[in-house]
């Protein structure tokens, strides 16, 4: 484990150091002088992470701290599942529906099919967690990624992004995919599903979906029977959804809500210690499209989501050393 090869260096180094004091008679007062501001000072102030270059935790920025709550959490488990009326009355007013589904017994029939316990509760110091979050913009063409990409221990993928033919730019591995009912895509059994559930009814198609296959249409039709690994099925929490909304974007307007790819950032937020982006933005010629597409079309609108406060607080992120974010050029 990673954390085990920093162990030795920091044995190696507390050795050194005590045999230094003791030829040269140092005295004790000065050994914390010796070893501040280097990994030998781990020994002595618990760190949050294990990362040596940037870890997320350890940030005493201050709008990163405006902006980041530990609290709110990042998928649902049976425990949390309860919403709050102003977070279930918002979330319900995301994509209209006319599903009057109980929402306790369709979270009841959830996690009689998917994990009930919460993901990602291991963070501390002994974790170095890198991710990179793959976005689907066209600056990938040409990048030579892949290889950059692949190294981190979860790579994100959003929606029905391909990666075949595209390995050099984009990578070869996918850890989660994130989705919707409407842009879902079979996967294989080693990848996590991170469901996002926009209305009560995609919850109930992602417990169908694993299942009997009984619901095949939700705004539009959708994938009945999905080919996933119900054991690496998380959904992301609505409340999380309104955090992101809310403190992140600032959005008042209530027929915006955050995209899939800001969705994905913050998400890697919270259970990251260090994240890269990629594929998000334009090209070096201003162009927005996709990476896949093989007539490319502009995706300069950006429909319900506040793509220019989006990208604002990217390079925000970037700009403050939380992220780094790969342009492609």
């Amino acid at each position: 484990m990673q954390w085990c090869k920093y162990l030795k260096v920091i044995l190696v180094l507390l050795c050194a150091t005590i045999f230094t004091l003791t030829i040269y008679k140092v005295p004790l007062g000065h050994f914390k002088v010796l070893v501040n501001n280097s990994v030998v000072e781990r020994l002595f102030h618990e760190e949050p992470c294990a990362c040596m270059e940037r870890c997320l935790a350890a940030s005493d920025d201050k709008w990163f701290a405006e902006h980041f709550r530990k609290d709110v959490p990042p998928v649902l488990s049976l425990n949390n599942s309860v919403l709050p009326d102003h977070i279930f009355n918002w979330w319900q007013s995301l994509q209209s529906t006319k599903s009057k589904a109980n929402y306790s017994q369709v979270i009841k029939e959830l996690f009689s099919v998917i994990p009930e316990e919460e993901w990602y509760r291991d963070a501390g110091p002994s974790r170095c967690r890198t991710c990179a979050v793959v976005g689907n913009s066209g600056n990938l063409l040409g990048s030579h990624y892949g290889p950059v990409i692949d190294q981190h221990d979860f790579v994100f993928r959003m929606n029905k992004a391909t990666v075949q033919g595209y390995e050099k730019d984009v990578g070869s591995r996918t850890t989660h995919r994130v989705m919707y009912p409407e842009s879902a895509t079979h996967l294989d059994n080693n990848t996590h599903l991170v469901l996002l559930p926009f209305k009560t009814i995609d919850i109930q198609w992602i417990t169908s979906a694993l299942t009997d296959g009984s619901i095949k249409r939700t705004r539009f039709k959708v994938i009945d029977k999905l080919q996933a690994n119900k054991d690496k099925v998380m959904v992301m929490h609505p409340a999380f959804m309104h955090y992101v909304h809310n403190t992140w974007l600032h959005i008042k307007s209530q027929r915006s809500y955050p995209s899939t790819g800001f969705l994905v950032l913050i998400y890697a937020l919270h259970i990251c210690d260090e994240v890269n982006v990629f594929g998000f933005g334009a090209n070096d010629k201003g162009t927005w499209h996709h990476y896949f597409e093989k007539t490319p079309k502009s995706l300069k609108r950006t429909g319900r989501h506040s793509g220019g406060i989006e990208l604002q607080t990217l390079l925000e992120l970037h700009e403050r050393r939380l992220i780094h974010l790969y342009t492609g050029w």
